[in-house]
């Protein structure tokens, strides 16, 4: 009887979710929003700096496993991640350009270099443990949506142009690349690409039915996109309330402008894994949580 009764309390404590401790005292609830507060008002004076610093780690954090790749061709670290800067030049648009790309070369040339230094550090393995898992997570999430992103714009990009072209916009290249950038910046970058578009086709189709159709179907591309296939293939990895995911965008939207709306969720998604896998800041992961 008694082994059941332990078995059964086992159990149950197996099937109980896991603790998500809250700060008991009104001051350590003071002193982390104020520390909150004070780190925000920093990044926005100091968003010249602070922004093509965020960018260039979202960056490596998409790029990392392509230089793990290069590497396995023997190529230097210096030579590798000089090759991929170049490769990303094509395509880059982020301002502040040069301070980014030269965030990123150091952050690429650096590898693991930080993370080993963090676990050098700390004290307990557990923490240390802790620390790679949290690391690895990230890479893997961020890189992972990222590069979903980055396919599905691309869609975007290539069905743009060709509704461009169908309707006898023209320039589909043009508009397509249009599509494919400011799709990066949720809500905000479609919403003015349908502005855009409708101004396109007003002024350069005749008959108004017509001259709707570029804005209607780039439209519906968008919502095939944007509220089907993107949120199905990243739903496995990324549960986010849509409610902050929304405040986040507005937020640094407002801070950085369309950079910190692209930069919104990744930050998100990096607050989130951080938090579910340190006790102390678990309800707040929990909270984040779809």
């Amino acid at each position: 009887m008694a082994d059941n009764d332990r078995a059964m309390e086992t159990n149950t404590e197996a099937e109980s979710p896991p603790e998500m401790p809250l700060p008991s005292e009104p001051q350590v609830i003071f002193l982390g929003g104020l520390f909150a507060l004070a780190v925000l008002t920093a990044a926005y004076a100091a968003r010249e700096i602070v922004l093509p610093l965020a960018f260039a780690i979202t960056l490596k954090l998409l790029l990392q496993p392509v230089m793990r790749l290069v590497e396995r061709a023997r190529l230097p670290r210096a030579v590798a991640s000089l090759l991929i800067i170049l490769a990303l030049l094509a395509r880059s648009f982020a301002d502040g350009l040069f301070t980014t790309v030269l965030f990123l070369y150091f952050l690429l040339l650096s590898g693991d270099s930080f993370l080993r230094r963090l676990v050098e550090i700390l004290p307990r393995f557990g923490a240390k443990r802790q620390a790679i898992d949290i690391s690895q997570q990230i890479e893997s999430d961020i890189s992972a949506y990222l590069e979903t992103i980055t396919v599905m714009n691309l869609a975007v990009g290539l069905a743009t142009a060709l509704v461009m072209h169908l309707t006898g916009v023209g320039d589909p290249i043009l508009w397509g690349t249009f599509a494919f950038l400011l799709n990066y910046a949720p809500i905000i970058g479609p919403a003015l690409c349908t502005f855009v578009f409708l101004l396109a086709g007003l002024l350069t189709i005749d008959g108004l039915w017509a001259a709707l159709a570029p804005a209607g179907l780039y439209l519906t591309i968008h919502i095939i996109e944007g509220e089907t296939l993107t949120p199905m293939l990243l739903a496995r990895r990324f549960t986010l309330n849509p409610v902050l995911v929304i405040l986040s965008l507005v937020f640094w939207f407002w801070m950085w402008g369309i950079p910190g709306a692209i930069l919104s969720v990744p930050m998100l998604a990096i607050t989130k894994i951080i938090c579910d896998r340190i006790r102390p800041f678990a309800a707040l992961g929990h909270f984040l949580s779809g």
